[in-house]
């Protein structure tokens, strides 16, 4: 039994060094020109029709090598939201680690074509560590994100080979990190690579700061939604928070002079939802999302634990608002606009634990935000 009772109520950060923190893999090839845009009618031509809300669901960490089983329930209750007639999503974006452990091209059928054969919308992404590992052991020699490659970043949409039949095509997203443009927000997807905590390459700290700017432009019809696989803040005991990555993120906002409305992450198995108050007033909410099947959940750090510390300054100001470290869950987004302006709705479900394939059952609604964009006010409903 753990002699700490009482879970930490702010970001932590690990005690220690750890050998993969500046693991390093170099990126593919991009398909795509730059500054690899997306526009979201190129996949689906009657967006265009959407004028007053946006619908779609995020999660991350949905792959597993261990135990497919919550993450064919997921999959199912994401399937069963996306059909229903009323507010349902028209595409999921998810946070990476889709296939465990090494992103191997034989794996894809078990972990994302099957389970997410019969996902009615497009499937968007950005990877995560595991996506762009590389097992040593393969006969079959190959790069990083390579399947992914097939799979995610292709030229045109067309049946995938190792897909095991699916009729699901591949996607063409433009790179590896690159800008969904949609009728209601600009969502900005970085690569965090294979280290532990985020390695960022100089290219695209550039690509990053211009694409703020550019999407700084649109903020007063468009949200502003930032992801990334590895998330800067978090309170569990496996991964932490990544000091690297809020750097990397606070230094971007001060050069491009602007932050997004919310940041969205994955990489830690469990559902944290944070908000980061700044001396000027403003507030960015940033959400963990990566509990979307994998065979393990990351338990929330308890006060007095001597692994962990609060120890920085980047960890100010910085609050734990809510989050659910045993259950699975996946989030749907509702972008709104109204007379007073673009507001975002956030609704996070989770599965029962002892939820079997069999049954039918609805996933639980734990927690709701809304932001009232602009204003960068979160207050949770």
């Amino acid at each position: 039994m753990n002699k700490f009772n009482k879970t930490v109520n702010k970001p932590i950060i690990l005690s220690g060094n750890f050998s993969d923190a500046s693991k390093f893999r170099p990126l593919p090839t991009a398909p795509g020109k730059w500054p690899y845009h997306l526009n979201i009618e190129d996949v689906m031509p009657n967006i265009k029709n959407i004028k007053n809300e946006l619908i779609f669901n995020v999660v991350g960490d949905t792959g597993s090598a261990k135990d497919l089983s919550f993450q064919r329930l997921l999959a199912q209750q994401l399937i069963k939201q996306a059909e229903k007639q009323d507010e349902k999503p028209q595409f999921l974006y998810h946070l990476g680690d889709i296939v465990y452990d090494h992103g191997e091209a034989h794996e894809y059928p078990a972990q994302f074509f099957r389970p997410f054969e019969n996902y009615p919308g497009p499937i968007f992404s950005i990877p995560g560590n595991h996506d762009a590992e590389i097992n040593p052991l393969n006969e079959s020699p190959y790069q990083s994100l390579d399947a992914y490659m097939d799979v995610f970043c292709d030229s045109e949409q067309r049946y995938v080979e190792f897909s095991g039949g699916s009729k699901r095509k591949s996607m063409i997203q433009p790179n590896v990190y690159w800008t969904l443009n949609t009728p209601l927000a600009t969502i900005i997807g970085l690569y965090g690579n294979v280290a532990k905590f985020g390695v960022i390459s100089d290219e695209q700290r550039f690509w990053f700061i211009e694409e703020l700017k550019k999407a700084a432009l649109d903020m007063d019809k468009k949200a502003l939604i930032v992801c990334l696989h590895q998330s800067p803040f978090s309170s569990d005991i496996n991964h932490g928070s990544s000091l690297a990555m809020i750097k990397f993120f606070e230094d971007a906002y001060e050069e491009a002079g602007v932050k997004p409305d919310i940041v969205f992450g994955g990489h830690v198995h469990n559902y944290q939802r944070f908000i980061k108050h700044y001396p000027d007033g403003a507030s960015v909410p940033y959400v963990v999302a990566g509990a979307g099947g994998y065979a393990m959940l990351h338990p929330i750090a308890k006060e007095g634990d001597p692994d962990i510390s609060t120890d920085s300054d980047l960890l100010d100001n910085v609050e734990l608002e809510n989050y659910c470290s045993e259950q699975y869950g996946f989030l749907k987004i509702k972008i709104v606009k109204t007379e007073e302006g673009l507001g975002l709705i956030g609704e996070y479900y989770t599965i029962p634990l002892d939820a079997k394939e069999d049954t039918d059952f609805d996933p639980t609604l734990y927690d709701q935000f809304e932001i009232l964009l602009k204003r960068h006010e979160l207050a949770a409903c």
